[in-house]
């Protein structure tokens, strides 16, 4: 009897996912609960594995493709074919063949038409196989350099970055710190518990908009950016503001060592309230990075280096950095959004 495993419902509002690897080949066989195949999420990376023994029969997505949840990925014994020719009502529109040609939106089919791009021989990258507005332009751009298409972790941070762009009116406010007071080996999570107190005070900054509404939130549970060889990730601290710096720090480490060897679990990427964002040496004098949806700010720290400041009437040498508060200003004032910037430089000045 053949068994055909549909994308599964990976939770927390997800629609699809990316054939990051196939794990296993057609003619395979393989037993109940082996690896299958991995799908890269908007979040994560979750590996599938097989829910009977047997026969690889069919593999109905190549790798790199973005399906719909639904869709039929695999087939697990019999000969194969029943899954292509006798399809249910719920499996004939993702089934994994390939789609109608020439699906596209009447907006799409217009740009095609202003720049003589024929539909039908472009294959589709939108869900279940539609042509784009990026296919369109990219068949009627003129073919020079090396190409690459996309896929996994870069993939996913591209399409959040753009929505990010396209939908926050981002503003961002910058002022110096002196870092005297902070053990530089601590920097993260010490601004990690800076940021968890200050919250505390201004909680229109520990929100998400979700539709016309801005959600409070009465848990402290910071993203932290994480740049691996993959693209960037942002894993969650949670309760920051109950646990001590060195408690933070031990969880910070560990976070970072698991999004380096891509060993996350899902529900480590999930949930964040507030983030924040530091490259170290590489960071520059500020950043005016992106929020992080659906969240209403972010946090960076800049370059910290010697610089010379007057203490008492005297020129003296300090650590000095840029703390930067990115924020949407639809839903944070500007002045809210400074105040709460000094807060957190006051308890790192502080120590």
């Amino acid at each position: 009897m053949a068994y055909a495993l549909k994308l599964p419902d990976l939770g927390e509002g997800l629609t699809e996912g990316e054939i990051a690897r196939w794990l296993v080949s057609e003619g395979q066989e393989v037993a109940e609960d082996d690896p299958l195949v991995e799908i890269q999420t908007d979040k994560t990376t979750v590996e599938i594995p097989s829910p009977a023994a047997g026969k690889v029969t069919q593999i109905l997505v190549e790798e790199g493709k973005v399906v719909p949840v639904g869709t039929v990925l695999v087939v697990i014994g019999g000969d194969g074919d029943g899954a292509r020719k006798e399809p249910d009502a719920t499996e004939s529109a993702p089934t994994g063949a390939a789609p109608a040609k020439g699906r596209a939106t009447p907006l799409v089919r217009k740009i095609a038409q202003e720049l003589g791009v024929d539909l039908d021989s472009l294959t589709g990258t939108g869900p279940q196989g539609r042509i784009t507005e990026d296919d369109v332009r990219g068949a009627a751009a003129p073919s020079e350099g090396r190409r690459e298409p996309l896929r996994g972790v870069r993939r996913v941070i591209a399409e959040h970055m753009t929505r990010s762009h396209r939908e926050v009116p981002a503003v961002t406010w910058v002022e110096e710190c002196d870092f005297s007071a902070v053990d530089l080996k601590l920097l993260v999570p010490t601004v990690l518990k800076a940021c968890a107190q200050a919250l505390q005070h201004f909680p229109e900054l520990n929100a998400r908009l979700e539709g016309s509404d801005l959600v409070y939130l009465d848990r402290y549970d910071l993203g932290v950016a994480v740049q691996t060889e993959n693209g960037l990730v942002v894993p969650v601290v949670r309760s920051c503001d109950s646990r001590s710096v060195e408690e933070v720090r031990a969880e910070v480490d560990r976070l970072a060592e698991a999004a380096r060897a891509g060993t996350l679990e899902p529900e480590e990427l999930r949930g964040s309230t507030f983030t924040v964002t530091s490259a170290g040496k590489l960071a520059g004098l500020f950043q005016t990075p992106l929020v992080n949806h659906p969240e209403v700010a972010i946090l960076s720290i800049g370059r910290i280096a010697e610089r010379a400041v007057v203490r008492d009437g005297e020129i003296v040498a300090a650590p000095i950095g840029y703390v930067s508060v990115t924020f949407d200003h639809r839903v944070v004032d500007g002045a809210r959004a400074a105040e709460f910037g000094l807060a957190v430089i006051r308890l790192l000045e502080q120590g």
